[in-house]
Order: C-alpha cells, then structure tokens, then sequence
C-alpha cells in the first residue's frame, strides 16, 4: 500500500514497537512523517529477541518519521504515566494510540501458572485498559483521534477456550476495552476499533511457538502495518467505531487485491496458517486442508492408522532421533479411536500401539480422518492446531517439530 502523507505530524504511541506488528506499523506511519512514542521494555538488546527501543527509534527516523523511545513495561501505571507526559511535552499531545503489547501462552487449565495467567492478563488486559485510560484525556483534544487495539473480534466458539481458556480471556479483555470504549467515547471524537490478522504473522511470539520453520505458512507483519495505517488515516469523525476488523478484509476493501505479496514464502501463499478467533468460511477450507483429509480413514475400511504407523516405523532411524528428540503420545478418537505413540529420543526410534513406555514431551488429540490427513501430509500440523482440529498438551514447540518429520515422511508413506 502506497503512504498517501495522510499521518504527517501526527503523534503515534505503540506500546510493544520495538518489534514485529508493533515496529512495522510505526515505520509505515514514519513514511508520512509521523511522531510515534516507542512505548517498549527492551532497552538493552536481548538473547533471544530482536530490536530494542533505540533501535527500532533509529529505524522509524531514518523511515522519515521522529521517535520518542520510551522504557514502558505496561503493568506499570508510573512508567505508562511517564511516557505519556513524555510524548505530550515532546510532540503537543497524543492523536492515535495503538494497544500492541500483548503476552501469550497456549496451555490448558491445568497446565496454567498463575504466574503465566497474570502476566497475560496483566499485559493483554489490564495494561490495554490502563494505556488507554491515560491516553485518552489526550485524545479527547485530538481532530484525529483513534485507538487501535489488536485483539480479536469476540467469537464464543467452545473450542477457542477449551485449548487455551487464559489466553483466550486475556485477548478477549482487550477486545472488550474496544466494544466498551468505542461506546463510551462515540460522541467524543475518539474512534476505537480492533485489527486481527486472517493467518499467523510471522513475529518472534510465532516463532518462539511453532519453531523457526514458522515463516513457511505465515505472512509478513507488513500487512497489518497496511491494514492499520488504512484504518487510522480514515476521519475518525466519519468513521466506524466499535468494528473488529480482519486485516486482508481492511486491505481488499481498499482496493488491494495482491495478497501473494505478504507471503513470507510466496509460494506457499496459497498455503497458510488461519490465525486463531477465526472460523474459516467452509469455500476456504479447501485452501488449507484438501477435501482428501475428509472421510479418509474410512476409505480402506479401517486399520488405517497402523498402517501408518507400520509405515512410519520402517523410517526410523537414529539421525531423525537427534534431529527431533522428542516422544509423542497421540490421542486418537473418532473411527479409529486409540492410543499410538512416536519414539523419536530414544535409540534408533520406536512407535506403536498403546501408552508409550518413556514418558511423552506432547500429546496430541484430534479425530481419526484429520490423524491420517495430518501424517499424509493433506492437513498442516499447525494449521490443524490453530484451526482446533488438534489439541496439543505439553511441549508445543516439540509438538511442532512434527511437521518438519511430517515434511520428510510423506513422500515414502
């Protein structure tokens, strides 16, 4: 998408800029001359974690735009305050604050540390609200006034909670400062809206959860950026309020018909992971689960999965040992209900039926059609577990490495 200079002079505060979503958003504003607080914790450079504030500030200027990095750990309401004062005596005022900051971690209810459930929810949740508060007697002042949260829109489908319910009421809390704000604050000049992505960006949250492959099925932060920059350089005098937006929705509306473009790997466009929140329309499915997976244990007349599995076993071999190092129990229901299990730490490897002998790193449950279609190599593995196909308890990112065996097995299956 082409900057049209709609931002210029316009003061940004993005919590979480000092990468991904949140970095890419402010450099697109940059490219108008933007003024964008960079609200962020890394101030030193991380072992894991790309950017720090400073240099993610050096970017956005170097873009065109001028920075403000600011040390903001959002739980902290002194450290919000500060930075707000910050950028009002720097630049006059707020006019559009953006709610990226966020925590996430994918694990059932009894897998859950509260320590884990506070730190989303006092991020996600509590940090949005707090953020927002602060802002807002700022963005009151503004002629171009817009809160931008990027949470999803509020789909009450049973499964989006029962595989991660804490992460899904933290995210959810974040959506519900939109639907609450957008209300309050409608007759008062403020646009509130949310923007949620159609399939996983690859960010360094995506990466640290399905593993370094994740660029394979994701696309490029760059598509929310556009989606943001198209829904806050709208008036927010003459727009909607209270609207959940979808990025590639946001992007084809405006006239953007080249999705292909945001495709880490452009020949995997075609093939990418629905993100979560979202229910894929029934003509979609296709895009990312052939119509091969349906009904596909039923076509030998069952026993296909030991079939499989006796497949499998006669691709073991110590080097796939090392390279996955993990066990894996699957919970399989459906035509084919069951217990199998994947050794692929110990010794040259072992599978079979039944309770696996060395305790499992994951286990993974879903129904028997999807099973076959996930190891034939017709369902991606993280398309499976986004989509609630598959629920997966333990190590995700050991559960993840499946789909790089998944990769090498299914030419010989």
């Amino acid at each position: 998408m082409i900057n049209t200079g709609k931002l210029a002079g316009r003061t940004i505060f993005i919590t979480g800029a000092s990468r991904g979503i949140g970095k890419a958003i402010a450099l697109k504003a940059a490219r108008d001359g933007a003024n964008i607080i960079v609200a962020a914790k890394t101030a030193e450079p991380h072992p894991k974690l790309p950017g720090t504030i400073y240099t993610a500030a050096k970017e956005i200027e170097e873009a065109g735009g001028k920075a403000l990095p600011c040390i903001v750990d959002v739980r902290d309401e002194n450290q919000v305050r500060s930075a707000i004062k910050s950028a009002v005596d720097k630049f006059g005022g707020i006019d559009i604050l953006v709610n990226n900051a966020s925590a996430i971690s994918l694990t059932p209810t009894l897998q859950t540390d509260m320590k884990r459930y506070d730190l989303m929810h006092t991020i996600n949740t509590r940090g949005t609200f707090l953020v927002s508060k602060e802002c807002l007697p700022y963005l009151q002042k503004s002629n171009h006034a817009h809160i931008l949260n990027l949470s999803p829109p509020l789909n009450l489908a049973p499964h989006w909670f029962s595989q991660h319910v804490a992460y899904t009421m933290a995210k959810y809390g974040m959506s519900m400062c939109v639907l609450g704000m957008a209300e309050e604050f409608k007759t008062k000049g403020v646009c509130v809206n949310a923007l949620w992505p159609k399939t996983a960006i690859h960010t360094a949250a995506i990466e640290m959860l399905t593993g370094p492959d994740s660029n394979q099925f994701s696309r490029k932060p760059e598509i929310m950026a556009d989606a943001a920059y198209e829904i806050l350089s709208k008036d927010p005098r003459s727009t909607k309020t209270g609207q959940f937006y979808i990025d590639e929705e946001v992007l084809r509306s405006a006239g953007i018909s080249d999705m292909n473009q945001y495709a880490c790997v452009p020949e995997n466009a075609h093939n990418l992971m629905p993100d979560f929140f979202l229910d894929t329309p029934p003509e979609e499915i296709g895009k990312f689960a052939p119509a091969a997976a349906a009904g596909s244990s039923a076509a030998g007349g069952g026993g296909q999965i030991d079939t499989l599995f006796a497949k499998i076993e006669q691709q073991l071999n110590e080097d796939l040992v090392k390279r996955v190092n993990a066990v894996y129990a699957f919970n399989v229901k459906g035509d084919e209900s069951g217990l199998w299990y994947l050794d692929l730490k110990n010794g040259s490897g072992k599978c079979g039926k039944g309770d696996s002998p060395t305790p499992a790193d994951a286990t993974l449950t879903m129904d028997s059609k999807n099973f076959f279609a996930m190891f034939s190599g017709k369902l991606n593995a993280a398309t499976a577990f986004m989509s609630g196909k598959l629920k997966i308890s333990g190590d995700l990112q050991k559960a993840m490495k499946l789909e790089k065996l998944m990769g090498s097995l299914k030419s010989k299956l």
